[in-house]
């Protein structure tokens, strides 16, 4: 009895915990420009993450620079993500469509493989769900749509939160496997 109710416990414990954390790699004495940077992509990434814990259960530690030579903006599935010097893409928006490839879209050969089959048993029925019966997931150059907010024009609080739950779905479907 006491070892089933502490392997419930545990098992909550692991749920509770599950987060995105991040950390901002700065300068010690950071130029005028870095420090704008800085103060733009913490606000950014604290709603990003604040969104994701919301909507989902997804882990990962995201390692985040800033990187004047990246053009707009870019992740890796190691977790690492870098904001260029534009500040139009220091946004809650960028934010959360790079943590998505922290998380695996666009970055694994699982995602590829759900991509070409199109067999998302989770994430395509929370889609219809929302868009109806005939909506599919289309996926290209490492992205998904629709929720992949791939552009600003994409933004509103409505596809921010369905952009959370439809990548949640597909980890569920196995978007971080091999």
């Amino acid at each position: 009895m006491r070892l089933s109710i502490l392997a419930t416990a545990l098992t909550y414990a692991s749920v509770a915990s599950a987060a995105i954390t991040w950390s901002l790699q700065k300068a010690s004495n950071p130029t005028a420009d870095q420090a704008d940077a800085y103060t733009k992509i913490e606000a950014a990434m604290k709603l990003a993450v604040a969104r994701y814990a919301k909507w989902s259960n997804a882990s990962k530690t995201v390692r985040v620079y800033y990187s004047p030579g990246v053009p707009t903006a870019e992740a890796n599935f190691n977790g690492d993500l870098r904001f260029g010097s534009d500040r139009s893409y220091m946004t809650q928006r960028t934010a959360m469509h790079e943590i998505a490839h922290t998380l695996g879209v666009g970055q694994t050969a699982a995602f590829d493989r759900l991509c070409a089959s199109g067999n998302w048993p989770k994430a395509l029925p929370l889609l219809r769900s929302w868009d109806g019966a005939s909506a599919k997931i289309n996926c290209g150059g490492g992205h998904f749509w629709p929720y992949g907010l791939n552009y600003e024009s994409e933004w509103s609080e409505t596809n921010g939160d369905r952009h959370v739950q439809l990548v949640d779905a597909m980890i569920a479907d196995g978007l971080q496997g091999n």
